[in-house]
């Protein structure tokens, strides 16, 4: 159906100042949301209290509120621009709790204004820890056991219960605030007051420990007409335990079986359904690494962080064909922005590999601690695109901008073996090449997992990456030979090539060989070793995309198209001109 014709003015809410947990990823989901919403005709009223915002730009909307976002601010403005419906789902956790403030006090009622994307009783059973866990028993999935609490004294009976280790998970919070794992009574007190007070509902769920288990996410769509699609999955580096913006992602999923898939793909389309979010939704689940047991652990009824990921990740642009299904359009109206062909109804297929690495500010607070748990500590992220984990990892590794260019941390060879073993168990942001070093000291898959719980399949593409620092060390004599006289058929040029394929920049090939890096660029140059590009374009080259995007690998087929000069374009019109008459 087209267009629901009543909703000719809509007030999109921000997400307000960038914080630990909510930054930039809200700005992109509300410009694309602004951009969709008028393509449609509707009239944008934007309220956002950051001025330092793309979606605050005067072109962005028609009407731009720069205020607090408070329910004494929202009303003002309703009151002004009297908008018809009122897009929530854009602005992260401020902006989801801000419209369930609206609607409990009245005011969406008092002025007719409509909740788009998701309803009032969708948004409080995503959120809300109790009715959550009911409606996940109603529809049979599984979730862990875990108890509610609103009060100290309901916290102190757990304590005294004597079950560990247990996770905090506050109510109507973003990026695991107020949240934690406790190991102990102490831990559970401290942790679970501060959720308390964090939670809007002064609500938190105490949940039986998953450590160990894989932690999936599935990005899905759905609109009015029950139209459920997977836009992506993802995949955590790191197990249970660790907040999923403070974890490395991958995407696709890596180490999935195909029934596995299959099996939390149903679960995520199934939560979607029972919840009737019109929209973009995000499903994080845990798997049990030794059975096809898994449970259910929250769902954002919004667009999350992880769905500007999956957006860059797949080329499907989750908000912007959210915020059409809000304006009463289907997924198989909305045609597909990138192919320009297809419809939003298709699901992304990738023929690559996506990875992403969260950026700390530890070296801003070097005094703080770099534990990484279920509460958020990242400030930011870098996604990487390649044919291989391996090379997509070592790209994102680059992009993080820390001062490291490869798996060779920062004094993590000055670390004695009892501190690398300690470094692999507990996740910090330097894990990655701590668990790096263990393997060159000859540490084994098995013993780094019985440590880290990380899945072997991740832990042998990391040993990999170290086995070509050893073989880049054993040949240098033979690569400084071939600086002299390439020849492309020699072995020695064979290694060069797969160590560009699996993402080795110039200067790591450089460090590990002694040679100077220029002359290693003229060395892959002169052997034919160059970059090629290939394309993002939602359907892994299956239909031809209008607006593509591209990334670079080494391998040997070239998928960029070179647009004609101004100059070749009039020479063909010219030519065809005299066709014409002729």
């Amino acid at each position: 159906m087209p267009k629901n014709p009543d909703i000719k003015r809509v007030l999109v809410i921000g997400s307000g100042p960038i914080i630990i947990g909510q930054a930039a990823e809200f700005d992109y989901a509300g410009t694309q949301a602004c951009q969709s919403l008028r393509e449609e005709g509707v009239q944008v009223v934007l309220m956002n209290s950051n001025p330092a915002t793309i979606m605050t730009d005067l072109d962005m909307a028609d009407r731009v509120y720069i205020e607090p976002l408070t329910v004494e601010f929202a009303e003002r403005v309703i009151a002004r621009e009297r908008p018809d419906g009122l897009l929530p789902t854009l602005g992260g956790q401020t902006g989801l709790n801000l419209a369930t403030q609206l609607a409990e006090q009245g005011i969406l009622e008092r002025y007719g204004v409509r909740l788009l994307g998701t309803t009032l009783p969708s948004i409080r059973m995503a959120e809300d820890r109790e009715e959550f866990r009911a409606l996940m028993r109603r529809i049979g999935e599984p979730v862990p056991d875990s108890w509610i609490v609103e009060s100290e004294e309901a916290l102190r009976d757990i304590a005294n219960a004597g079950i560990w280790p247990l996770i905090v998970r506050p109510a109507y919070t973003l990026g695991g605030t107020g949240g934690g794992i406790a190991c102990d009574q102490d831990q559970l007190m401290e942790i679970g007051c501060g959720g308390l007070s964090a939670s809007m509902r002064h609500q938190v769920m105490i949940e039986r420990c998953l450590l160990g288990w894989k932690e999936i996410e599935y990005e899905v769509m759905r609109d009015a007409n029950d139209t459920c699609i997977t836009v992506c999955n993802m995949e955590n580096f790191d197990p249970m335990g660790v907040h999923t913006g403070d974890s490395i992602v991958v995407a696709p999923s890596q180490t999935l079986s195909d029934k596995e898939y299959q099996l939390l793909r149903s679960a995520s389309l199934n939560i979607i359904r029972s919840l009737q979010i019109e929209g973009g939704c995000n499903v994080q689940l845990a798997l049990d690494p030794h059975s096809f047991a898994y449970n259910v652990i929250e769902v954002n009824p919004r667009v999350s962080r992880s769905s500007a990921l999956a957006s860059k990740a797949t080329g499907y642009p989750i908000a912007r064909v959210a915020a059409k299904i809000a304006v009463g359009l289907r997924l198989d109206e909305i045609p597909n922005a990138v192919t320009g062909k297809t419809l939003a109804c298709f699901e992304p297929a990738l023929d690559y590999c996506v990875v992403k690495i969260p950026r700390w500010p530890f070296d801003k607070f070097v005094h703080a601690d770099r534990t990484i748990t279920t509460q958020m500590k990242a400030t930011g992220e870098v996604m990487a695109i390649d044919r291989s984990f391996e090379a997509a990892l070592m790209k994102a590794v680059r992009g993080l901008e820390i001062g490291v260019f490869g798996l060779a941390g920062k004094r993590t060879n000055e670390l004695s073996d009892v501190r690398i073993e300690a470094g692999i168990a507990t996740p910090t942001d330097e894990r990655l090449f701590i668990i790096a070093e263990a393997f060159r000291r000859g540490m084994m898959v098995e013993e780094v997992y019985a440590f880290s719980k990380i899945d072997p399949w991740f832990l042998r593409k990391v040993q990999r990456l170290v086995t070509m620092e050893t073989r880049l060390r054993i040949e240098a004599g033979a690569i400084a030979n071939l600086v002299d006289s390439p020849t492309e058929s020699d072995p020695t040029a064979a290694l060069i090539r797969e160590a560009k394929a699996l993402g080795f920049s110039d200067r790591q090939i450089a460090a590990n060989t002694g040679i100077a890096e220029k002359e290693v660029r003229k060395l892959r140059k002169a052997l034919g070793i160059v970059p090629v590009y290939k394309i993002v374009d939602t359907c892994a080259a299956e239909f031809e995309a209008k607006t593509p995007y591209y990334y670079s690998c080494y391998e040997t087929e070239d998928e960029s198209w070179v647009s004609p000069s101004e100059a070749e374009l009039a020479a063909t019109s010219a030519a065809k001109g005299e066709s014409d008459e002729r």
